[in-house]
């Protein structure tokens, strides 16, 4: 069963890539007592993330933070190493935090995982951006299509502040 509007987040580990090589952020650590901003992608380098999604983050952080965001987070069913390398060609600066949920496990348990076989592409996620308070989910903005953006940007979630 997906996740809804007022559930809290189940806990969970990513993956990180630091300067020491890999660590675990857990996702108390992450949103507990914090009005946090938390959005998939299907995957790092795909067209639509890397064209568009991630970009309206990176473009409205400021707006974000100056509405009580203190946490914004990327999670997509890759490895921590593609994440880095994706923040890196992307100039994420510590915009935004960058999960790596590489066996899926995240997102299994929150019900958004993608079939994306078909395409070579394995399980993933779908597309979905949420606003959440102490990790609970208070705004949930999911995709029907993961190749299209209408409903999971930035400017939507800033909009519904």
């Amino acid at each position: 069963m997906a996740i809804r509007v007022g559930d809290r987040l189940p806990e969970a580990k990513f993956k990180v890539r630091t300067a020491d090589g890999l660590d675990d952020v857990t996702t108390t650590q992450l949103f507990s007592g914090k009005k946090a901003v938390l959005f998939a992608v299907p995957g790092a380098f795909t067209p639509t993330c890397h064209s568009r999604h991630l970009p309206s983050f990176l473009e409205h952080a400021e707006e974000l933070k100056a509405k009580g965001i203190e946490t914004i987070a990327c999670v997509a069913v890759n490895d921590a190493f593609v994440l880095d390398q994706w923040a890196k060609a992307n100039d994420v600066q510590g915009r935004v935090q960058m999960l790596a949920d590489g066996n899926g496990t995240f997102t299994k348990a929150i019900g958004m995982e993608l079939d994306g076989s078909g395409a070579g592409l394995g399980i993933r996620s779908l597309r979905y951006s949420m606003l959440l308070e102490d990790g609970v989910v208070k705004i949930l903005n999911v995709e029907e299509s993961p190749g299209v953006m209408e409903v999971t940007g930035a400017d939507k979630l800033l909009a519904a502040l």
